[in-house]
C-alpha cells in the first residue's frame, strides 16, 4: 500500500501473509481485541481509586498514585517496547505484552491478602508495562492494516472497542469490587480494632477474583496469538528519506505537537474518570454502587462517541473534528466546575462523548508521514501517556488544598482541552524535517 503525507512524500509498505498478498480482516479483528483488554485495565482503575482509598485509608492525592503507577510505566517502557518491536516484530511483542499484563493482574492476589498499598501499586506498574508494549504494538499496526487515507477511521474503529470496555468495566467493578458499604471517619474511629481490620481486609480482598479472571483471559489470548498468523510490515522505500534518531525524530514538528497534545489528553481523560465516582457521591449525593452505574453510562457515551466520531470522519477532516470536540469539551468542563446536582454528571457524560476520538486521532495525526520512523514516533506518543501519571496527581493535590472540593479540580481538564485544541488548529500540520 502507499502511505502519503501532506507534503506528497510516498513510502510503500507491504503486509506479507506468507502467500504474497495481504489479508487485513482477521489480523484487524485480533488487534481490535487488544484495545478492549487494555480498556478493561484502565477503566477498572476508575473503580479501584475510590475503593482502595477506602480499603487502604488514603487521601485524594495518595489515591491517584494508582494512575501514577500505571502511566509512569508507559514512560519507562515506551523505548524498550519500540526496541522490542524492531527486534522481534509485532506478534512476539504482543504476546510479551499480554503475559506481562497477566503477571501484574495475578499480583493483585498477594496485594489483597496483605492489604499492602505499595504492592498494589507495584502490580499496577507491572500491568502498565504490559499495556505499554501492547499499545506501542497495536496502535501503529492498526493504522497500517489498510489504505493510508483511512488510517484515522481505522484506528478510531479499533479504539471504539476500547471504549466498550469503559461501559463493561464499571459494571464489573460495581458487581464484584464495590461493596456499597461506607463508614464515616467517626464511625471508623469508634469501631473495635478487630472489626475494623476485618472490614478493611474484606474490602481489599474484593479485587482478587476480577483480576484472577482477567489474568487468565490474558494468558489464553496470548496462546491464541501464538498459534495465529499475523502479517508482518516490511517497508519498501521508493526514495531516500531522512532517518533521524530517537530524539532527533522530534524535528518532525507535528509529532512534537502530538506528543504534547497526547500528554494533556491522557491527563484530562484520567482526571475525568478517576474522580467521577467521588464527584457523583459528593455533588449528586449518590452511593458508590449507583455512582459506578453512572460511570458505566459515561462509558457508554464514550463508546458511542467513538463509533459516531468514526462515522463523521468519513465527511469531516480529522483535525477539524478534533478541534470542534475540544471546544465542546472545554465548555462542558465549565459546567462540571460551576454546575450542581445531576447536571454535573450529565456534563461529564458529555465530555466522555466528545473526548472519545481524541487519543486515536492525535495518534494518527502524529505519526503521519513518519515513514520508517513510525515505530520511534509511536514510542514517543506512548511515552506521552505519562500525562496520566502526573496530571491527576496535581488534580488530587488541588482538591485536597480546596478542602476536598472535587468540582474545583476539574479546572485541570479544562486547561488540557484548550492545549489539545491548539494541536487541532495549528500543530497537526505535517512538515518535513528540512522545513
Amino acid at each position: 500500500m502507499q502511505i502519503t503525507n501532506q507534503a506528497g512524500d510516498q513510502h510503500d509498505a507491504t503486509l506479507e501473509t506468507g502467500k504474497g498478498t495481504a489479508n487485513y480482516k482477521v489480523p484487524f479483528i485480533l488487534i481490535t481485541s487488544l484495545f478492549f483488554l487494555w480498556g478493561m485495565a484502565h477503566n477498572l482503575d476508575s473503580v479501584l481509586i475510590p475503593h482502595l482509598k477506602k480499603a487502604c485509608e488514603l487521601n485524594n492525592s495518595q489515591s491517584t498514585l494508582i494512575d501514577t503507577s500505571v502511566f509512569f510505566a508507559y514512560f519507562i517502557m515506551a523505548i524498550p517496547a519500540g526496541m522490542l518491536i524492531k527486534r522481534f516484530g509485532y506478534k512476539t511483542s504482543i504476546i510479551v505484552g499480554l503475559l506481562v499484563f497477566a503477571a501484574g493482574a495475578f499480583l493483585f492476589v498477594p496485594a489483597a491478602d496483605s492489604r499492602t498499598y505499595e504492592l498494589f501499586l507495584f502490580a499496577l506498574f507491572v500491568i502498565g508495562c504490559g499495556l505499554t508494549i501492547l499499545e506501542t504494538s497495536a496502535n501503529p499496526y492498526a493504522t497500517i492494516l489498510g489504505p493510508a487515507e483511512a488510517s484515522s477511521k481505522r484506528i478510531n474503529l479499533a479504539a471504539s472497542f476500547n471504549a466498550l470496555a469503559a461501559v463493561v468495566a464499571p459494571f464489573v467493578g460495581s458487581l464484584f469490587i464495590l461493596s456499597g458499604t461506607n463508614h464515616t471517619k467517626e464511625q471508623m474511629a469508634a469501631m473495635p480494632e478487630t472489626e475494623k481490620a476485618a472490614y478493611l481486609l474484606g474490602e481489599a480482598q474484593a479485587v482478587k477474583m476480577p483480576y484472577i479472571v482477567l489474568g487468565t483471559v490474558l494468558v489464553l489470548v496470548a496462546i491464541a496469538f501464538y498459534f495465529m498468523h499475523l502479517p508482518s510490515m516490511k517497508p519498501k522505500h521508493t526514495e531516500v528519506e531522512v532517518k533521524p534518531g530517537f530524539f532527533s525524530v522530534l524535528k518532525f514538528r507535528h509529532l512534537t505537537w502530538a506528543v504534547v497534545a497526547q500528554f494533556f489528553y491522557v491527563g484530562a481523560q484520567v482526571c475525568v474518570t478517576s474522580f467521577f465516582i467521588r464527584i457523583a457521591q459528593q455533588g449528586a449525593g449518590l452511593d458508590e454502587k449507583t455512582a459506578a452505574f453512572y460511570l458505566g453510562g459515561y462509558g457508554f457515551l464514550f463508546m458511542a462517541g467513538r463509533f459516531i466520531g468514526t462515522f463523521f470522519l468519513k465527511y469531516v477532516k480529522d483535525y477539524v473534528l478534533l478541534s470542534i470536540y475540544c471546544v465542546i469539551s472545554a465548555l462542558l468542563s465549565l459546567v462540571a466546575i460551576y454546575g450542581s446536582g445531576m447536571g454535573v454528571l450529565y456534563a461529564l457524560g458529555g465530555i466522555g462523548f466528545f473526548m472519545s476520538i481524541m487519543f486515536p486521532t492525535i495518534f494518527s495525526l502524529g505519526i503521519k508521514g513518519l515513514k520508517s520512523n513510525t515505530e520511534t514516533g509511536s514510542s514517543w506518543l506512548v511515552m506521552s501517556i505519562v500525562g496520566g501519571a502526573i496530571i491527576p496527581y496535581g488534580m488530587g493535590t488541588l482538591i485536597d488544598m480546596n478542602h476536598d472540593d472535587i468540582q474545583s479540580g476539574y479546572i485541570i481538564p479544562l486547561v488540557c482541552f484548550l492545549i489539545i485544541l491548539s494541536f487541532g488548529v495549528v500543530g497537526h500540520k505535517v512538515k518535513t524535517v528540512s522545513e
